[in-house]
């Protein structure tokens, strides 16, 4: 009888404990849905990236001076660099240079530590391919200047919620010259010298 006893009590207990974590599950969704859809229709209506957003690497071919310094500081030895020797100059003369972006994390470090500033990030997301070594960029495409979001007539650029005015929760109503919210860097730095005696 008590073996009985004991089996109902932690029927029970299942019972109320599996009730509670459904309970906690719908009220997620009942609380997501009084809130406003924030969908983007991709293909027309893209978002525009953060200020400090690393996508596809730009390459300008005739401040490289073949140091290797971006293969060195790359975590995968990514960048192919092809040079040879000039014996009249004395310098290293760059042939070749390449960037595999379906091997490529986009942590920027051969960006930061290039000596002539001839890599930089660009805007640029959509790197789709069908075949994996279209993604192999050589010293060519990786030269192309990226099509900016906002410069597309056939795309509405549209502001991430974070980066949207205070108390505004719909990019598509936004007037076109609208800031968005929190202060700029000078403009951070020039409060900070205002505020000091």
């Amino acid at each position: 009888m008590l073996k009985f006893l004991k089996q109902v009590g932690d029927y029970a207990k299942e019972a109320v404990q599996s009730a509670l974590y459904i309970g906690q599950g719908l009220s997620v969704t009942f609380d997501h849905m009084q809130r406003r859809p924030i969908t983007v229709q991709y293909p027309y209506e893209k978002l525009i990236p953060s200020e400090r957003w690393r996508g596809r690497i730009h390459f300008e071919f005739d401040k490289c001076i073949a140091c290797e310094v971006c293969v060195r500081v790359c975590p995968i030895n990514l960048p192919v660099v092809d040079w040879e020797f000039n014996k009249e100059t004395k310098k290293k003369q760059l042939r070749h240079y390449s960037i595999d972006f379906g091997v490529c994390i986009f942590c920027g470090n051969c960006v930061e530590y290039c000596p002539t500033n001839c890599l930089s990030m660009t805007e640029e997301y959509e790197l789709a391919a069908y075949d994996r070594h279209e993604l192999n960029y050589d010293s060519v495409a990786l030269g192309r200047l990226p099509y900016k979001v906002t410069d597309d007539p056939m795309v509405t650029p549209l502001r991430e919620l974070a980066y949207l005015p205070k108390g505004v929760l719909e990019p598509h109503d936004l007037p076109p010259g609208s800031r968005r919210a929190g202060l700029r860097p000078e403009e951070i730095v020039e409060q900070s010298s205002t505020a000091t005696p």
